[in-house]
C-alpha cells in the first residue's frame, strides 16, 4: 500500500518553497492552462515573490523538531500506524509518499517493488475526488509503471466523501472537541479547498463530493445549513472559484453579530499549511478583526484512532481477493 497526500516543500525557506510551487504549478491538472503566458506569470512573477512570503507562513506552523511540515509528519504516522495495525497480515507493506516534493511517488513505488510487492493498492489521502488530487496522483503513478518492464498490478482506492465511517468520524472528531471548549460555538462552517468554477463546469465531481459530504454531516449531527455551513477556502488568481468564499463567510458572519464560531476542514485527512495556518491563523484574525470574540479550529483526523479507523476501512475494503 502506498498512502499519498498532496505534498510540502522539503524546508521552510524561499528556495525550497520555491521548489515545491514550481512542481505544484507545472502540472496541468492543477493549472490546466499551461501555455506560454502562464510559463511567463509562473516564472516571471509567481515564482520571484510567492516563495517569500509562503515561507514565512509555513515557518508559523513548521514542525522543528524534525524540520519538517506538520503534514509529512502526519502522513508519516499514519502509514506507520496503518502498517502496526495489519502487521498480522502477511506479506503487507506499507508505504507513504508525497505527489509534489519528498517522498516522491516514484521512490515510494521503487521501495515497495524492492520489498518485493507484485500487488500496490495506491491510497490517494482526499476524501473528495478532484482531478487537480486524487487525478493527479493517479498521473503519477501510471507514469512511473509506464517506465517499468515487469509491472505491478495496481489498484486504487475511490473518494470516500460519504463513507459512513468518515461520516462517523468527522462527527464524532467534531462532538468531542466541541467538548473540550470553553465555548458553545453558534454555528459550525465546514472549509473545503477551492477550485476554480470552470473545473466544475468542465465536469468535475469535486463540488458536489463537497456537497454531499456536508449534507451528510448535518444528518449525523443533527444540523441544518444555518447552523453547518459549507464554504471555499484556499482561492488563487483571478479567476472565479467556488462559493462562497471561506475568508468573506467569516468577515460576514462576525459584522451580522456573530461572536462564537468553530470551523472543520473536512477535505484534508491531515493538517497542513491550509488549516493550521489559513484557517485557525489567517481566518481566525480575519473574524476576530470584524466583530467576533471566540473562534476554534477543529483538528483534521490525522492519525487519531477514527482517522486511522477510515484508512483501515477504506484500505481493508479495496483489498479484498488480494489478503
Amino acid at each position: 500500500m502506498l498512502l499519498v497526500n498532496l505534498g510540502t516543500p522539503d524546508t521552510a525557506d524561499a528556495p525550497g518553497v520555491r521548489v515545491y510551487l514550481k512542481e505544484f504549478l507545472s502540472d496541468a491538472r492543477v493549472i490546466e492552462d499551461q501555455g506560454l503566458i502562464w510559463k511567463l506569470v509562473l516564472n516571471g512573477i509567481i515564482l520571484r515573490s510567492r516563495p517569500r512570503t509562503k515561507a514565512l507562513d509555513y515557518q508559523k506552523i513548521w514542525n522543528t523538531e524534525r524540520n519538517e511540515s506538520p503534514l509529512k509528519t502526519i502522513t508519516r504516522s499514519q502509514s506507520d500506524k496503518l502498517a502496526a495495525a495489519l502487521s498480522g497480515r502477511d506479506h503487507v507493506v506499507v508505504d507513504w509518499a508525497m505527489r509534489y516534493g519528498n517522498p516522491s511517488i516514484k521512490a515510494g513505488i521503487d521501495t515497495l517493488i524492492a520489498k518485493g510487492c507484485e500487488r500496490i493498492l495506491a491510497v490517494p489521502l482526499y476524501p473528495q475526488y478532484s482531478a487537480s488530487t486524487s487525478a493527479t496522483v493517479c498521473d503519477e503513478v501510471f507514469r512511473v509503471l509506464a517506465r517499468l518492464r515487469n509491472q505491478p498490478t495496481l489498484r486504487v482506492t475511490p473518494p470516500y466523501y460519504d463513507d459512513a465511517a468518515y461520516i462517523e468520524a468527522l462527527a464524532t472528531s467534531i462532538e468531542a472537541h466541541l467538548a473540550t471548549l470553553s465555548f458553545k460555538p453558534e454555528l459550525i462552517v465546514a472549509s473545503f479547498h477551492g477550485m476554480p468554477k470552470s473545473y466544475v463546469e468542465k465536469g468535475d465531481p469535486y463540488q458536489q463530493h463537497c456537497i454531499a459530504t456536508t449534507q451528510a454531516l448535518r444528518r449525523r449531527l443533527g444540523m441544518d445549513e444555518t447552523k453547518l455551513l459549507l464554504t471555499f477556502q484556499s482561492r488563487f488568481g483571478n479567476d472565479e472559484w467556488l462559493q462562497p468564499y471561506t475568508d468573506k463567510t467569516m468577515e460576514r458572519l462576525a459584522k451580522e453579530g456573530v461572536r462564537r464560531i468553530a470551523v472543520v476542514t473536512p477535505g484534508f485527512s491531515a493538517d497542513c499549511l491550509e488549516t493550521l495556518e489559513e484557517i485557525a491563523q489567517e481566518n481566525a484574525e480575519i473574524f476576530k478583526h470584524n466583530g467576533g470574540e471566540q473562534f476554534s479550529a477543529i483538528p483534521c483526523l490525522n492519525d487519531s484512532v477514527s482517522g486511522m479507523d477510515v484508512i483501515r476501512t477504506l484500505v481493508l475494503r479495496e483489498l479484498q481477493g488480494w489478503i
